[in-house]
């Protein structure tokens, strides 16, 4: 896992005030498109927390993702492969981990074989009001069998963190696949049951991505304040928002 010391007092002002916690989830595509229309998605969400599936990779990771980040007015905490957790000023993610997830594998056009590019997940542990839960984002792989094994992996990674949580990320599947019947034998909501398809942006046509939450956790999905054009052009993928509400007793 890479991960630099994050840093303030754990609460954003919305949290403070009772409001929730704001997730966002998004595949951005490496930061390959439009970075100003990018720039806009996501600050028109004013995430607490981002869960970034295709972060920027290769040489220069950190600086990239860090200066990815920093556009957005977050800050780059920690990754795993090409997922990566920013923050807003004033949220601390403790007990971050990350892993590595096996893949297959897979047969390509001209009957070539080829390695998918590495898999992982990623998370760490929030407070919301009196409530500690994990937030954990993950890219599954293009090979169907092979997506079974690396679910199992994430729940590994999930469950390790003793707190209920909120798994999000890019699943390269349908929802009528093994890996959402999986998910749902684990008893998670899938808050985007409603939500229409994330892929691809421009014409979107089929649901791949989820926010999926561990009970007793509540949340729900936003509406992302965001130009349709903005949404086109900043990444093949579309986003997920995400608040979490405090419980009740808090």
């Amino acid at each position: 896992m890479d991960s630099s010391a994050p840093d303030g007092d754990g609460q954003s002002e919305e949290v403070r005030g009772g409001v929730g916690l704001r997730v966002l989830s998004y595949n951005v595509h490496r930061w390959g498109d439009d970075r100003v229309a990018l720039e806009r998605v996501v600050r028109a969400c004013r995430p607490d927390v981002m869960l970034v599936q295709e972060a920027p990779t290769w040489w220069g990771t950190r600086r990239k993702r860090r200066a990815m980040a920093a556009t957005f007015g977050l800050r780059y905490v920690a990754a795993s492969a090409r997922n990566a957790i920013l923050v807003a000023d004033g949220i601390e993610l403790t007990g971050l981990r990350g892993r590595r997830t096996w893949r297959p594998f897979v047969r390509r056009r001209l009957n070539f074989i080829a390695t998918q590019l590495p898999g992982g997940t990623v998370g760490g542990v929030v407070h919301l009001g009196s409530t500690r839960l994990a937030v954990v984002v993950c890219h599954l792989g293009l090979h169907p069998r092979g997506r079974t094994h690396e679910l199992a992996q994430v729940l590994s990674l999930c469950n390790s963190f003793g707190t209920p949580y909120l798994l999000t990320g890019d699943l390269n599947e349908e929802p009528d696949g093994p890996i959402w019947k999986r998910l749902a034998e684990e008893g998670l909501t899938d808050l985007g049951a409603d939500a229409g398809p994330t892929f691809n942006s421009r014409t979107p046509y089929k649901r791949i991505d989820g926010a999926l939450l561990k009970p007793p956790l509540t949340g729900r999905l936003r509406h992302v304040p965001a130009t349709r054009e903005d949404l086109a052009a900043a990444s093949d993928h579309l986003p997920m928002l995400v608040e979490l509400s405090p419980s009740s007793s808090d």
